[in-house]
């Protein structure tokens, strides 16, 4: 099948091609992101694959259904970009990479997690300016802290595995308990009780209309004083400017991100040779000592790339060869 790729970054082509030996797939790589006004590059190829700061608007879809496309394979697990009801009505098959490696982005977590507590990104550059002072770097034991989960799908169970490793308390909230997780001593909470109790709050839901902003002015209100919060999900699960009023009154202790509300103009991008518009963003950037940011890398390991490109490619296998794909995303389970 004809397939232009969207968003297409050198470790993209590199995956994909590997995978593609199996499947021989006529694969066309694209830079640019597919918006509405980039849609006329899809003309003419049955299946278009999408990464997710692609914009699926209505716009967009309708732009590439007139041109031909009938599927849209994306290459991640989240879908809150692509307008599902204009797809369905136009005839459009969406299909996504529900399970890359959920390994890869729990690890992720508990790496920004030791780098706020240890202060491991202040003392790494402290030590290459030859000041060995340990003032400001103090830390707490993980062990016997306690840890609140929001969200206990693979990768919550993934990160509660690990924590549960360090010795920690979990706590967690999710409308539907993880029987493994509470295998492991997990103790389901609701929100409110899980913010009140955790040392460290980590998110770990998708993003639909009843979790986005779940972290804003009230939740941060209920939050223990100093807690740690980590996002690695996506980005508009916390209001940011609550975020940062929190961060300024110390309510919030520290914050770990890998996801940004506006990462769609910055992230998988070199800007550093330009001045970045984005002033929440670059409010964020001045907390040096308790802000750390990642430019959403948790799920990029060599083992979840190899997944996902394959799991995308026998996706579209799937739609070529009338197969029913048990990855199609339907209007009903959004």
């Amino acid at each position: 099948m004809k397939v232009a790729i969207f968003s297409t970054k050198p470790y993209d082509q590199r995956f994909l091609e590997a995978a593609n030996h199996r499947f021989g797939h006529e694969l066309v790589f694209l830079e640019a992101r597919l918006t509405a006004k980039t849609a006329a590059l899809a003309a003419g190829f049955p299946a278009v694959c999408v990464f997710i700061n692609d914009q699926l608007d209505a716009a967009t879809l309708g732009a590439i259904a007139a041109g031909g496309t009938q599927l849209i394979a994306l290459r991640a697990a989240g879908f809150n970009h692509i307008d599902l009801a204009t797809a369905a009505e136009l005839g459009l098959t969406v299909v996504r990479v529900p399970s890359y490696s959920p390994y890869a982005v729990a690890e992720h977590t508990v790496g920004l997690i030791l780098m706020l507590n240890r202060k491991l990104h202040r003392a790494y550059n402290r030590v290459r300016d030859d000041n060995f002072a340990l003032e400001g770097l103090l830390g707490f034991d993980l062990h016997g802290s306690t840890i609140g989960i929001v969200g206990t799908g693979k990768i919550g169970q993934c990160f509660a595995q690990i924590m549960h490793g360090f010795g920690c308390h979990l706590l967690a909230y999710d409308i539907h308990p993880n029987p493994n997780c509470l295998a492991l001593g997990v103790t389901y909470v609701d929100l409110p009780t899980l913010l009140a109790n955790s040392d460290i709050v980590s998110l770990h839901c998708p993003l639909l209309p009843n979790t986005h902003h779940l972290i804003n002015k009230t939740s941060l209100q209920g939050l223990k004083p100093g807690a740690m919060l980590i996002n690695t999900s996506r980005g508009a699960l916390l209001n940011t400017n609550d975020v940062i009023a929190a961060l300024k009154s110390g309510q919030l202790g520290s914050l770990g991100i890998d996801v940004y509300e506006q990462e769609e103009e910055l992230f998988f991008e070199d800007l550093s040779n330009t001045v970045i518009q984005d002033d929440a963003f670059q409010l964020l950037q001045s907390f040096a000592s308790n802000v750390v940011i990642t430019a959403h890398q948790a799920f990029f390991t060599r083992n979840a790339l190899e997944n996902i490109a394959h799991t995308t490619l026998a996706n579209i296998t799937d739609f070529a060869e009338g197969h029913p794909c048990a990855n199609e995303v339907k209007l009903a389970h959004h």
